[in-house]
């Protein structure tokens, strides 16, 4: 029997934990990141926001393609961690910008997990300006590296996990 995975909060607290909340795209301790968060499961998706500030423009007043992409490639990623309770990397990446973003408001993010076989996953997600139009959609193969039960072993949570059950 398959042992229950603990809530969305729990998972995203020990893998910030395991990086030291450092990440650029999600880390919380990261001054010049973009601080994804509100992580959670709304049917097939996985979603989170960020703050589109104007130190990440490229354009005058537009949100910079490359952040679009880490901030899709993040978005992506959690999608593996909360659909298939796996940490990967990227093996590639597909975007497809269809308008500009602004550098004003919150910006949504949304992924699933299309498809697994053994280590690899595939997985589509969208950029949303907040007007529930796609401004940037992206899909990827991803490579499986360490299992969430590991990484929640790793930070002490595992036991917490049990005892919430």
């Amino acid at each position: 029997m398959a042992e229950p995975v603990p809530p969305v909060a729990r998972i995203v607290d020990a893998l910030r934990r395991h990086t030291g909340d450092e990440c650029f795209a999600c880390g919380r301790a990261n001054p010049i990141g973009l601080h994804l968060d509100d992580f959670d499961i709304r049917g097939d998706d996985v979603v989170a926001t960020f703050n589109a500030r104007d130190d990440l423009q490229g354009t005058i007043g537009n949100l910079h393609g490359g952040i679009a992409a880490t901030a899709l490639d993040e978005i992506l990623v959690w999608a593996g961690i909360l659909q298939e309770q796996v940490l990967s990397v990227t093996g590639k990446l597909e975007l497809r910008y269809r308008r500009p973003v602004g550098v004003s408001g919150m910006v949504d993010l949304r992924a699933r997990v299309e498809e697994r076989r053994g280590n690899r996953l595939v997985i589509s997600g969208s950029l949303d300006a907040g007007d529930g139009a796609r401004s940037v959609t992206a899909k990827g193969l991803y490579l499986v590296s360490h299992t969430i039960a590991e990484i929640m072993e790793a930070t002490g949570l595992q036991e917490g996990a049990e005892a919430s059950r």
